[in-house]
């Protein structure tokens, strides 16, 4: 007999919905997922009204729910988007009986302890699965950038989600130095999450525009005025027609991988580093080539580093899968 519940992965731009059917032993199947655009729905329970009438106006008694920061205390403020949530209200707001909140990427946490070999693609290091024990580091940008960790053993796995991607962003370079004294002019601290994310591909863009490193073609600034902005540079970066939005997403590539190997550093994953979020899967062919020379880049350590495997999770639906699976330990 399977239980059916709601699973919902909320981050800073959009909140993704879908139905999901656990079956005894644990396995989970996913609906069709619908992704609703935060900006449009004042609340999360407007959104999950709306998700509601996408499926005839019922909705299962339990719902799991990952969120994009810290999930702790009465009140639970988003990062990167105006929602409030009351854990305490949840059942009252959304009429469900069973609930559980857990951070984004705590939730992936759990996708990726519990996935298969298929759902990654090798990067660099050892091409080996993910192993009986060990530490394992996940990260990953979206709105913002996600930093997670698993700790597997003889008696199972335990998940860390943090707030990693908040450390301060080091630039390495003239160059790097020079998007940091660009971002200053905006904030008085400047993170990592502000040059590795959704947003920090956008300011890769606009500075080698303001820089001159490349021409702005007008074409690309057209469609950037009526679609996502990231998406257009990735998808332009990704086709070769645009050099501006190539050289961002070059020196994009290059401070994602120097982070992740930050991250490493700190962390020593031997059992791998995982790099997931919707941008790594969709400029994978940039990342193969940009993303481990920097990840590498780190003086007497590199030969460490070089020992550790790095791979992308390819499973877009981690978010989704992991408040799932998280939802069953509750």
């Amino acid at each position: 007999m399977s239980t059916e519940i709601v699973t919902v992965d909320i981050g800073g731009t959009h909140a993704r919905f879908a139905l999901a059917s656990i079956a005894a032993s644990g396995a989970i199947e996913l609906g069709e997922p619908a992704t609703l655009h935060t900006r449009d729905h004042a609340s999360f329970q407007t959104a999950w009204e709306d998700f509601a009438r996408m499926q005839g106006g019922t909705l299962p008694d339990a719902v799991a729910i990952a969120i994009a920061g810290p999930v702790g205390g009465e009140v639970i403020r988003f990062t990167n988007n105006p929602w409030v949530i009351r854990p305490a209200l949840i059942p009252e707001k959304l009429g469900v009986s069973r609930y559980s909140v857990i951070n984004d990427f705590g939730a992936v946490g759990h996708a990726v302890a519990c996935a298969q070999d298929h759902h990654f693609a090798h990067l660099a290091g050892p091409d080996i699965a993910l192993p009986a024990s060990g530490t394992i580091s996940i990260v990953g940008p979206g709105t913002g950038l996600g930093v997670a960790h698993i700790w597997r053993g003889a008696d199972g796995y335990r998940v860390q989600a943090t707030e990693g991607g908040h450390v301060d962003y080091a630039p390495l370079d003239t160059i790097e130095d020079a998007i940091l004294a660009r971002l200053r002019q905006r904030y008085r601290r400047v993170s990592a999450e502000r040059v590795v994310s959704g947003p920090g591909l956008v300011t890769a863009y606009e500075f080698v525009i303001a820089a001159g490193l490349a021409p702005e073609l007008s074409d690309t600034r057209e469609r950037m005025a009526v679609e996502d902005r990231g998406a257009v540079i990735g998808a332009r970066a990704l086709a070769g027609d645009d050099p501006a939005c190539v050289r961002a997403a070059e020196l994009f590539v290059g401070l994602y991988g120097a982070e992740a190997g930050n991250l490493a550093l700190k962390t020593l994953p031997t059992g791998g580093l995982f790099v997931a979020g919707g941008i790594a899967g969709k400029l994978l062919p940039l990342v193969r080539a940009g993303f481990m020379p920097a990840f590498l880049d780190k003086g007497r350590m590199s030969p460490l580093l070089a020992t550790i495997p790095v791979a992308v999770v390819l499973n877009p639906e981690v978010g989704l899968l992991g408040a799932g699976i998280a939802g069953l330990f509750d």
